[in-house]
């Protein structure tokens, strides 16, 4: 597993740890020292390297966030460094690859804007090939004063790549070319979503015919059906409600996955600390389960394993992982009572080495 990390309280870049799924156990066996906090991960498609996009500059250009590219070791997992590159624009959030491997997808939250980055055989990073700057605002005046794009994924058929933008209560859909790492402007459209609602984070239905988007500043969900031949979105059901009706603290949700089945969607939310969990039905629509307690505070960014045994939560503000036993038919998590220590954790991917 990589965890990548805020610079805070002395984290120190990139932790990477082995997972013993017999005993549950995590080992750290490497970090790795990167430009200020490596908040966002990626491991290609290939499975040969990992990205890292960084808050921190680089010397080529230093009014930008920047990105990093490593090499995995096939054996051990580890990391060793190829080249760094900037993520032209501040504030980069979420990295993720088209599905031929060849371009990195990167949103610049503070910049506003949606970068294609080319990734060439070896692993290497090169210059931008296209970028989208987005200029929008929504009803909320202290986080939807202008465009703040948060993450980016590409289409099952990787025709279309969704980009959400939290401040403008967007979900951009852009007709791509895999050839040459551009957008096609002719087929191309956009998404209106429930005003104030900022949608972060989504995640495709193991099908391909709906998207669960995070509603972060409302805490709920959004199902959207999703046209192949168009690439277009349709709300299909707005703002389910992901916290307990007695919960009247503030909270915002965060990370959102299914099951690698499709029958359950889990959802992460800061302030309550806590994964929601959604029965997933043959229409694609929602219904809340509960809750699990994260065992925490602060959960940003959480990971469902392959094999849907366990789930694994990066509380930010306790600075630990705690791995969770997952119940196949009903969804629900259990605390397995093993935890990694680790300073700010925000990001986790994992991948299996022979």
């Amino acid at each position: 597993m990589y965890v990548g990390t805020f610079g805070v309280r002395g984290s120190e870049g990139i932790y990477v740890l082995e997972f013993d799924r017999v005993k549950g156990r995590f080992k750290k066996i490497q970090t790795v020292k990167t430009p200020e906090s490596p908040s966002f991960l990626a491991i290609h498609p290939s499975g040969k390297y990992l990205y890292s996009a960084n808050r921190g500059a680089i010397e080529e250009m230093q009014n930008s966030g920047s990105l990093s590219s490593f090499k995995i070791d096939p054996k051990t997992g580890m990391l060793t460094l190829l080249n760094q590159r900037p993520s032209y624009g501040n504030g980069p959030a979420h990295i993720s690859f088209d599905k031929t491997g060849k371009w990195l997808f990167v949103s610049n939250y503070a910049e506003g804007n949606f970068v294609i980055i080319p990734v060439f055989d070896d692993g290497l990073l090169g210059s931008s090939s296209d970028s989208r700057k987005h200029i929008g605002k929504s009803i909320n005046p202290e986080r939807q004063q202008k465009s703040f794009v948060h993450s980016a994924l590409p289409s099952p058929d990787n025709k279309f790549v969704l980009v959400a933008d939290l401040g403008a209560d967007e979900v951009h859909s852009y007709k791509f070319d895999s050839s040459s790492g551009r957008i096609i402007s002719d087929g191309s459209s956009v998404l209106k979503v429930k005003p104030g609602s900022g949608p972060r984070h989504f995640t495709f239905h193991p099908n391909g015919k709906f998207v669960y988007l995070a509603e972060e500043l409302i805490s709920s969900v959004a199902v959207l059906g999703y046209d192949a031949p168009s690439g277009k979105l349709k709300v299909l059901k707005d703002s389910i409600p992901a916290l307990p009706e007695e919960f009247e603290g503030k909270n915002t949700a965060a990370d959102i996955h299914t099951d690698p089945k499709g029958s359950y969607l889990y959802m992460s939310n800061r302030g309550l600390d806590a994964i929601s969990i959604f029965s997933i039905n043959k229409t694609g629509m929602i219904n809340l389960v509960g809750q699990q307690d994260t065992k925490g505070k602060t959960p940003r960014n959480f990971l469902v394993d392959l094999k849907g045994d366990f789930v694994f939560v990066a509380n930010q503000d306790t600075d630990n992982i705690v791995i969770f036993r997952r119940d196949q038919k009903t969804g629900k998590l259990k605390p397995t009572g093993q935890e990694v220590k680790i300073p700010s954790p925000v990001c986790l991917k994992m991948i299996t080495v022979k």
